[in-house]
């Protein structure tokens, strides 16, 4: 008895350990969860907020692979970048970022390198300021989602190669490629595919 007791523990351990192997390659590779914090995303996406117990945050799901298989980023694209751009990213960072491996190693603050920003230019684009207004290429651009009229705060700039220049859309209150400049492509951790909770605002991107 003692004996088939052991051999079902083992049998589920190893199950039980299986499973969350496989949960962290996914999480790794493949789609990960994000938590929005603060309000540079605004009115888009709402942030946590430490002082206001009703700003929960808002959930989304990344696909981490999406500019890895080829694609390229597009313009309005909301991603979630790595801040660092002065240092080269490695298999490492994946792991570390994963939610579950945070869990894990009981780490606090994980993400927090890691931005939501939208894209606005991509490589070769001109990005300049007329009279108050963003314009790309020479074109006025639209920005339906942005929370307010934006204080100007770069100089015209074109968008090297392989590089994203991001913004948030509470465009005065963001740290974004105004302050860090251009995004490396090998930067983008990831793209968002869709809000999940809260659930009534499920959206997909």
């Amino acid at each position: 008895m003692t004996g088939k007791l052991l051999n079902e523990v083992f049998v589920w351990t190893k199950t039980i350990i299986l499973a969350m192997l496989v949960s962290i390659i996914i999480n790794v590779f493949l789609f990960q969860p994000f938590k929005v914090s603060g309000s540079s995303m605004e009115p888009t996406l709402q942030g946590e907020d430490q002082f206001d117990e009703a700003k929960v945050g808002d959930r989304l799901l990344i696909f981490k692979s999406s500019y890895t298989l080829g694609n390229e980023p597009e313009r309005g694209d909301m991603v979630i970048i790595d801040s660092r751009i002065d240092r080269e990213r490695t298999i490492k960072d994946d792991f570390t970022e994963s939610p579950i491996v945070g869990i894990i190693t009981q780490q606090k603050n994980y993400e927090r390198n890691l931005w939501i920003k939208r894209v606005i230019g991509i490589e070769g684009d001109l990005l300049e300021f007329q009279g108050q207004q963003l314009y790309r290429n020479g074109v006025l651009v639209v920005e339906d989602y942005i929370k307010e009229e934006m204080n100007p705060q770069f100089d015209s700039i074109v968008v090297p190669k392989n590089h994203v220049f991001v913004m948030g859309d509470n465009r005065n209150y963001s740290s974004d490629s105004r302050e860090i400049g251009p995004v490396p492509v090998e930067n983008i951790v990831g793209q968002v595919m869709f809000r999940y909770f809260p659930f009534q605002k499920l959206t997909t991107y």
